[in-house]
């Protein structure tokens, strides 16, 4: 029940990521040459609303789906980690013209081409898992 429950949510969300064009590469690219407002309203209510959830969750003592306790853990604090983090991310979503959330919206929509995209981001992933230890955190 649980994974249909993941499922229906997932599915939802990349209806949303389509219909809004948060997925469209033409938004993203506009979004990164301060051309339009539409990708920084999507990600500022995102933003509130994902605020706002926490502080739901955190006064309502809200459990996951399986009943065990919620933890959410404060981040470590720190400049340069988060800094070179946001560049590479950015890059990568700059040269893909697509962030992690609608690479897959753009695959479930038949747009083959993001597969090496996904592929790309999957294998960066590994690589990191590998390397995550030698690398100054």
């Amino acid at each position: 029940m649980r994974y249909i429950t993941y499922l229906v949510v997932g599915i939802f969300f990349g209806i949303v990521m389509f219909k809004s064009e948060a997925a469209s590469w033409f938004r993203i690219y506009e979004m990164f040459y301060f051309g339009s407002f539409h990708m920084y309203g999507i990600i500022g209510s995102a933003l509130v609303l994902g605020v706002i959830g926490v502080q739901i969750i955190k006064r309502k003592n809200i459990k996951p789906l399986d009943g065990s306790k919620m933890s959410l853990n404060p981040k470590n604090k720190g400049f340069s980690r988060y800094m070179y983090g946001g560049i590479i991310f950015g890059l990568g979503w700059a040269l893909s013209g697509a962030c992690p959330g609608p690479m897959y919206v753009l695959a479930g929509a038949g747009y083959v081409s993001i597969l090496v995209v996904i592929f790309g981001a999957l294998l960066g992933t590994f690589l990191y898992g590998l390397i995550k230890d030698k690398l100054p955190h």
